[in-house]
């Protein structure tokens, strides 16, 4: 029988980790694979270790390590034919492995859509709704974010593995690494898997937008491209704009500061629009923008403050 290693790094998740790891263990079963759950604990303060230990998951204490070399270290212990990482929020539905065994033959590195609960805010929803396909069809993608991930050991392996020093955008970082290498990666638009780790206020999107985009200047350092360039020159040109308008308004220049703020909207409403439809969900892609608009200004904040830390 062949064997599945089940990584999932995890810090504070009493409320979610039991209801992830009970997913997983539900779609081992039901795909006939042998399975091996190995949770990695970033010093916890809650009881998530005993409850992860209750369903039989080996759990490793690593308290001074980065979300990469949580994930490595997992793989180390892994005995598994196959890798699976899976963040610890995350619901997967029964029949996840055998949808990423059935992709095996034409695809190196795979995947599944990841979608919100429907209690979940407004604005948690339509970030989350970003992500996913927006025609309903599988996605042939360059990387795939790491809620959920599956790949064999041998590929995980031959690729050296997430980068131990990042603070965020590992994923990105190790999905760019595979593609350079002649990775296939694709993303499932079914089944569906769940993340009820979802932002249930302002303060927390806020946060952790922040802390998502921390690390532009550590992967432009580690591997310089203009690709890497991309997303904080639009962060600063954004907000420059904002800021242009602002001081119009200040000191009476009216046309002005709405040329400049309206400006400022156009990268957020293109960004949007590329990720849902506008013609059936025109609602998606105002809120999006909305989203993007904020998500470039605390980009460069996040840019500032990597850069003088």
């Amino acid at each position: 029988m062949q064997k599945i290693s089940i990584i999932i790094p995890m810090f504070n998740e009493s409320e979610h980790i039991q209801r992830t790891i009970t997913s997983a263990i539900n779609a081992a079963v039901t795909a006939g694979l042998d399975y091996q759950i190995i949770a990695v604990d970033n010093n916890s303060t809650d009881n998530s270790r005993e409850l992860a230990e209750a369903l039989g998951a080996t759990v490793v204490f690593l308290p001074d390590l980065k979300i990469g070399g949580l994930r490595n270290a997992g793989a180390e212990l892994a005995t598994g034919d196959y890798l699976a990482f899976l963040d610890a929020d995350i619901e997967v539905p029964s029949n996840w492995l055998i949808s990423c065994l059935n992709q095996q033959e034409n695809f190196d590195v795979i995947a599944h859509d990841c979608d919100t609960p429907l209690q979940a805010p407004w604005f948690a929803r339509a970030w989350q709704k970003r992500s996913m396909s927006k025609t309903g069809q599988n996605r042939a993608l360059e990387w795939l974010a790491t809620p959920n991930l599956f790949l064999t050991r041998e590929r995980f392996a031959a690729s050296g593995g997430f980068n131990a020093l990042l603070s965020s955008g590992e994923d990105k970082e190790f999905g760019l690494r595979l593609h350079r290498q002649g990775a296939k990666q694709i993303s499932l638009a079914e089944p569906i898997a769940l993340h009820w780790g979802y932002e249930k206020s302002w303060t927390e999107w806020f946060k952790k937008e922040f802390w998502r985009q921390s690390s532009h200047l550590q992967l432009f350092q580690k591997k310089p491209s203009l690709r890497l360039l991309r997303f904080p020159i639009l962060c600063i040109a954004v907000t420059l704009c904002t800021m242009v308008a602002a001081l119009s308004m200040l000191t009476g220049h009216f046309s002005s500061a709405g040329f400049f703020l309206l400006l400022s909207t156009v990268p957020a409403v293109v960004l949007a629009a590329r990720q849902s439809n506008v013609l059936s969900n025109s609602t998606l892609t105002l809120k999006l923008s909305l989203l993007h608009w904020l998500r470039l200004h605390i980009g460069c904040a996040a840019l500032l403050h990597s850069t003088f830390k």
